[in-house]
């Protein structure tokens, strides 16, 4: 059998998922964006128009938008923050050990992201856990509102996602050379300043991996800010399942969806380009 035909049956079970369950909805989902809503619901197959688009530039909904956005970049910015110290750890630990940290890094994956979401209600509440252990410690004397805000998406966001961080950088960590950091170290630079110049600017493709990873899956996620925010925080991921199964507005919820789906190739096309571009810096350096 040819090389090429045996590449080609050997990708075709992988190119059918991505056809029937990824590039097939998209593609109706396109062009459902360019039609108007049923009287009924549904679309409206009559006529084709760009309204859709310019209603989702109005305030109402561009501000649903930035507000999503900046959530979600808080929510990366804080994964980054928490991931890359565990994932510096797991990388610089004892080898056996190595597979076993990043086995209790990604344990939280094994159970189910409604059941995670609901545990940090547990927590968050007046009476959880949290708000107990303050006032045991005496740092409050009243039970402190953690839950239903924006403060609890953005704890749950970053407790779902953090293990994206981690597998990112720790992967950009086992690729980094260790003799540049022996060069570093034996002309007369510390710790700190190694880290600062030599480790973290060659472990940047991961830590933009990480970053985009979180806030991609962040600012279209619906589940979380409708659990944790109480129904008081609107993200541009519930926008678009209220427009579907509440509103039965179908052309205006595809049109949403289509700007956040452009946002996440945007920011996905970027996040490669720099990987790339990194990559051949550090093949020049090296």
């Amino acid at each position: 059998m040819p090389q090429r035909l045996a590449s080609f049956l050997l990708m075709l079970p992988g190119l059918l998922w991505l056809g029937i369950l990824m590039v097939v909805p998209c593609a109706i989902i396109l062009v459902t964006a360019f039609y108007d809503r049923g009287i009924y619901g549904g679309v409206d197959w009559s006529v084709a128009t760009l309204g859709n688009f310019s209603r989702a530039g109005e305030w109402l909904y561009l501000s649903i938008f930035l507000d999503s956005a900046r959530i979600a970049a808080l929510a990366a910015f804080l994964a980054l923050l928490v991931g890359y110290p565990a994932a510096y750890a797991i990388a610089k630990s004892v080898p056996r050990h190595q597979t076993a940290l990043l086995f209790l890094a990604m344990l939280p994956f094994w159970t189910n992201y409604l059941i995670r979401t609901y545990a940090w209600i547990v927590l968050l509440n007046p009476t959880g856990l949290a708000n107990n252990f303050l006032q045991w410690l005496g740092l409050t004397s009243a039970p402190l509102p953690l839950l239903y805000n924006e403060f609890a998406v953005i704890v749950g966001l970053v407790y779902n996602y953090v293990p994206f961080v981690i597998l990112a950088v720790y992967s950009a960590l086992q690729r980094l050379d260790p003799s540049y950091a022996e060069a570093s170290r034996d002309l007369g630079a510390g710790a700190l300043t190694t880290f600062w110049r030599i480790t973290l600017p060659l472990t940047a493709p991961g830590v933009a991996a990480g970053a985009v990873f979180v806030f991609v899956l962040s600012i279209g996620n619906f589940v979380t800010p409708d659990l944790l925010g109480g129904g008081k925080l609107q993200m541009v991921g519930n926008l678009i399942y209220d427009q579907f199964l509440t509103a039965r507005d179908w052309p205006f919820g595809s049109a949403l969806s289509v700007i956040l789906i452009a946002v996440m190739l945007l920011l996905l096309f970027a996040q490669a380009v720099a990987a790339n571009r990194a990559r051949g810096e550090g093949r020049g350096h090296a």
